[in-house]
This record gives structure tokens, C-alpha cells and sequence, in this order.
């Protein structure tokens, strides 16, 4: 299959070496989990990104395209004549209703390829136009959105937590209507995989038991395939989503990050953070800080992430009940037993990430309150999460406390105790410390400024210019010390906004 724009042979022979690698392991699931469908071609198209580094992981040799070449083939007008497009089908509980019938209503997933690791990678086209599972909706993406998702995933992985990823953005000629016109663009995406909490939601509404273990078996052999043969897959796959669940949002939660928009079709049983929508980062910490304009009860603030994310297992322990165990009672029992390790595997991971954030080599009773000690006075006297934790990392060599922390004056003798009470030395501590807080993170006001200037004045400067500070969150680069500074009060981004 390949849609092709103009009769340039030597277009249709580039698109076939730089994809000829190009699969589509979803095809081998039952043709109701998903619908095969074309993007819509775009006429006019503009490259705003390429990501050369993760091309190569993928193993894509840019050097045989051209600009246009890349511009065509990321719109989705150039595809490699094995290319077999297809949108996935899914279901969700958004803000805790549930919807059995969503799926890739504006995305399409090209195909899959086998990364430098031999992992099998899926490569998605968002915003595409519509599909079979778009509804109403008009299955196209605004430039905004694109914008803020690349940059946010980039930095993501440079920040170490599990992300899809960003292998391109292009702008389209098309107008986007939301509560006003946009200019449009499409985002390549790159993912362990599109397999959801959601999926199998919708395997167990639609599908039944043959579905669930169709999909079941699909998702061990990409994610977990040690766990074929296993007696009980089911529950093994559980509590391994389970795992990779507790210990990403503790990572979420150690750099100030607020997905936003926490629903069951929203998070991926790779582990991975997916679906940068009103996503945000703390400046001032607050617990219950909430920035998504659509999240109007707080539902997805920071603070509750680690319960939501323990919610929506359940809602995927429910979706497997009849293949975790043919007697039910049984598979109740231990889907609880499953679930119940997620708060302690949360707790750990949670606590590892603040000792190396507090500099603390060893472990030992009272770390976690003296981490919740911290916090409370950051709360208090409203002190930026990120710069905050990343100036504990020079006042554990120079012994002294700047103005700005001298509220804290209590909390940090307990502190410089605590460091002298570990066969670490000062300047080692402060090494552990700055390899894991952040000097620059993506500042809201920044992306929106970014944002901005791209949507109103075609100006992608800002935009790069931040793709390319946010790729080395943990140096200092001092040329750019602007980009690490809190919001000015005039400046503070108080609400962040789906896109869809």
C-alpha cells in the first residue's frame, strides 16, 4: 500500500529505502482491534523537526533523504509500499466514566521497526486527518499541541524518565478548528508500543476472552516475553504493568511533573508517559497544584497521581479477571493481591529518587520524613520544586544557606546531620545531587512562549532554541541560565489546554 503525491519515481524509491524496514506486528490481532485507513494528503507542508539521534536508534538513515523527502514522507503523503496504516481501537475511563468505544480518532499507527536493540518500536502519524474512529471530530492536530508534546517528550527522555518519543513535526497548510482557528501539523511519534490500560478495557467490552488473550499474548511477547509459558500470564503481566506503573510515576512525581489528563486510554502498559496534553511541571510546589483546564475538580492534581495511577490498574485488573483465572472468586483474589504491591513498590521507588535528590548515599529510618519536612516548606514559603532542590546540591559543600533558604534554617541542620551521617563525602554528595535534579526543566511559560511565537509570528526559534537547552537538563550551561529562572509573576501559566 502507498499513496504517493506527485509521479517523482526517485520519491517512491527514497520512501522505500529509508522505511524498508517497515512492518506491522499488530496485524496478526484480530481485525476488530483496529481499522486500516490512509492519511489525508497535505498539499503544502513545512519540516519544523527532525530528530536525527533517534532515527538512527531506529536504524533510519536520514543521509539518503532530502529535506522534501523527510517533509513528505513524516506528512504521511510518502509511505513505503508495505506500509499498512491503521488506526487502534481502545477504550477509557476519562475522569472516572467509561467510554467502551474511543480509539485512534486522530493518529495513525505507520507500522512497526526494530530498533539498534532489536526492540520493535511503533511509529505513529498524530493528527493525520480522520479515521474510522474519529466520530465527529476531524482527526487533525494544531500546531500548538505538536509543538508542546515535542518538546515535553524530548525532554522527558532527557531527563531519564521512560517517554514516547519524537522522531519528527511538520506544519500543514490546514486550518485546525477549535475555540478559534489554528494552523495545523502532524507529530511523528515513536513508542514501545500504543497498548493501553484501555485496550484491554476494550477487549473485555467487545471482544470477550479470545480477544483478551489475543491481545494478552501480543502485549507479552513485545513487553515481557520471559513470561511466555508462565503458568498464570495474565496475573504475571499485571503485576509487571503494575511494576513499571508505580516506578513511573515516581519519577513523574521526583521532578514535579503533572500528566494532566491521567485517563485508562492515557497510560501505556510499556511504562512509558504518553499523550502530552495539558501536561505541566511544578514552579512553586504545591501538592494539589492542577493545571488542566478540562480537570475542573483537581481530579488529576499532582499530589494524586500515585492513587489515580493505582486506580486505573484496577480498571486494567478488571479488564483481565476472566483470563487471570477460570473461577472467579480466585481471580479476584488475586488481582487484589497484585494491586496491593503497588503503593509499596511506589513508596521505594518514590523514596530512592528523593535520597539521591537530598544527597543521601545510604539508607536509614526518617529519610521519608525528612523528605515530606522539605516539601512542607517549600509549600509553605512558596519556593520553586526544581531550583530548590538543585541549590541543596551547593549548600552541601559551602555549609552556608543563601536569604532565600533561610526559612528553612530548622529543616537543614537536620539535613547537614543526616549527610554527616554517611561515609559519603561533601563534594560526593553534591555530585549525587546535581546528576539528579535538574538545572532546566520545560518551564510552562517558556513552551508557551515558544508556542506563541510559532502560531503567531511563524517564528520557531524559541522553539529550537529550547529543544536544544532541554536536551541537557543537568548541565548548568550558563549562556542560557534565563531558561532555569521561575516565571515572573506576569508570567506564570496558570492553565494548560488538551488541544483536542
Amino acid at each position: 500500500m502507498r499513496q504517493i503525491v506527485s509521479d517523482n519515481v526517485q520519491h517512491e524509491t527514497i520512501a522505500d529505502r529509508f522505511l524498508s524496514q517497515l512492518g506491522n506486528a499488530y496485524l496478526c490481532l484480530p481485525e476488530a482491534c483496529y481499522a486500516r485507513h490512509l492519511p489525508r494528503p497535505i498539499a503544502q507542508a513545512q519540516l519544523l523537526y527532525f530528530n536525527p539521534a533517534l532515527a538512527q536508534e531506529l536504524k533510519l538513515d536520514a543521509n539518503l533523504c532530502t529535506r522534501d523527502d523527510l517533509t513528505q514522507i513524516f506528512c504521511g503523503n510518502l509511505l513505503p509500499k508495505q506500509a499498512e496504516p491503521i488506526a487502534l481501537a481502545y477504550a477509557g475511563h476519562q475522569f472516572g466514566y467509561f467510554n467502551p468505544r474511543m480509539g485512534d480518532g486522530r493518529a495513525l499507527l505507520i507500522g512497526t521497526l526494530q530498533d539498534q536493540w532489536g526492540q520493535l518500536r511503533d511509529l505513529q502519524l498524530k493528527g493525520s486527518g480522520p479515521n474510522p474512529f474519529s466520530k465527529r471530530g476531524d482527526g487533525l492536530a494544531a500546531l500548538g499541541p505538536v509543538l508542546r508534546e515535542a518538546i515535553v517528550s524530548e525532554a522527558m527522555q532527557a531527563l531519564g524518565v521512560p517517554t514516547t518519543r519524537t522522531l519528527a513535526a511538520v506544519a500543514t497548510n490546514q486550518t485546525v478548528y477549535r475555540e478559534q482557528p489554528l494552523p495545523g501539523a502532524i507529530l511523528t511519534r515513536v513508542a514501545h508500543s500504543h497498548i493501553r490500560i484501555g485496550t484491554f478495557e476494550y477487549c473485555a467490552a467487545h471482544g470477550g476472552e479470545a480477544m483478551l488473550k489475543a491481545y494478552l499474548d501480543y502485549a507479552i511477547t513485545r513487553h515481557d516475553p520471559d513470561l511466555i509459558g508462565v503458568e498464570q500470564p495474565a496475573l504475571a503481566f499485571l503485576s509487571r504493568v503494575i511494576e513499571r506503573q508505580a516506578k513511573l510515576i515516581a519519577h513523574w512525581m521526583a521532578i514535579g511533573f503533572i500528566h494532566g489528563v491521567m485517563n485508562t486510554d492515557n497510560m501505556a502498559v510499556s511504562g512509558q508517559t504518553i499523550d502530552y496534553g495539558p501536561c505541566a511541571f511544578l514552579d512553586v510546589y504545591s501538592h494539589d497544584k492542577c493545571f488542566s483546564s478540562i480537570d475542573e475538580q483537581g481530579r488529576y492534581a499532582y499530589g494524586n497521581q500515585p492513587q489515580i495511577g493505582l486506580w486505573n490498574l484496577t480498571r486494567l485488573a478488571q479488564a483481565l479477571l476472566s483470563v487471570i483465572n477460570v473461577d472467579g472468586e480466585k481471580a479476584i483474589e488475586q488481582a487484589r493481591a497484585a494491586l496491593s504491591q503497588f503503593q509499596p513498590l511506589y513508596e521505594r521507588a518514590w523514596l530512592q529518587h528523593m535520597r539521591l535528590k537530598l544527597g543521601l548515599s545510604n539508607e536509614q529510618d526518617g529519610d521519608g520524613q525528612l523528605v515530606a519536612d522539605f516539601l512542607s516548606a517549600l509549600e509553605k514559603h512558596k519556593l520553586d520544586f526544581t531550583l530548590s532542590f538543585r541549590d541543596l546540591a551547593a549548600m552541601a559543600v559551602t555549609q552556608t544557606i543563601p536569604a532565600t533558604y533561610r526559612p528553612l534554617q530548622d529543616w537543614c541542620d537536620h539535613w547537614r546531620a543526616r549527610l554527616n551521617n554517611q561515609t559519603q563525602k561533601p563534594e560526593e554528595s553534591a555530585m549525587m545531587m546535581r546528576n539528579a535534579n535538574p538545572r532546566f526543566i520545560p518551564r510552562n511559560h517558556r513552551i508557551e512562549q515558544a508556542i506563541a511565537a510559532a502560531v503567531t509570528h511563524n517564528d520557531y526559534s524559541l522553539f529550537h532554541t529550547l529543544m536544544d537547552v532541554l536536551s541537557k537538563p543537568y548541565e548548568d550551561q550558563p549562556d542560557w541560565a534565563a531558561y532555569a529562572a521561575p516565571p515572573n509573576a506576569e508570567e506564570c501559566v496558570l492553565m494548560t489546554f488538551c488541544g483536542t
